[in-house]
């Protein structure tokens, strides 16, 4: 059988609400929730989810190990934290979008202490977290919790 034929054997596969992987690798109030994965999917090179922070929540500093990783802001005022000692940040809001290169450590934050963030976020090959030694909230310009 040639690889075109194969491609005709799959289908495509639809994750319905509610019915999303909650399971997935989480960096403290960072929840990741996966649509589409290896862990209920067929994909096996892609993963796509929604990761959210309640009001004045952030991730613990983590990175993806070798994936590279793509953010979009779907509500919310996001920062995030990184370089030496979480030092240097960028800050986005709804409709922005945001590349995080591989292995490079950094803190998701949501920046409200009222609202949600809620972004889309998918990686190549899969959802790679591995999270690194907290920091105290102070060394976080700007961030502050409820």
């Amino acid at each position: 059988m040639t690889e075109h034929e194969l491609h005709w054997e799959r289908i495509p596969q639809v994750t319905r609400s509610g019915e999303e992987d909650t399971q997935t690798m989480s960096s403290g109030g960072c929840i990741r929730v996966s649509g589409v994965g290896p862990q209920h999917t067929e994909a096996t090179r892609i993963w796509f989810g929604q990761v959210s922070n309640d009001p004045g929540y952030r991730s613990l500093p983590h990175h993806h190990g070798e994936a590279e990783t793509g953010g979009y802001v779907l509500r919310g005022r996001a920062r995030i934290y990184f370089g030496e000692g979480y030092r240097e940040h960028l800050d986005m809001t709804a409709g922005d979008w945001v590349f995080v290169p591989p292995f490079m450590p950094h803190v998701e934050a949501n920046m409200s202490v009222t609202e949600e963030l809620v972004w889309l976020t998918t990686r190549t090959p899969d959802n790679i977290v591995v999270n690194l030694a907290d920091v105290d909230d102070s060394t976080l310009e700007g961030f502050r919790r409820l």
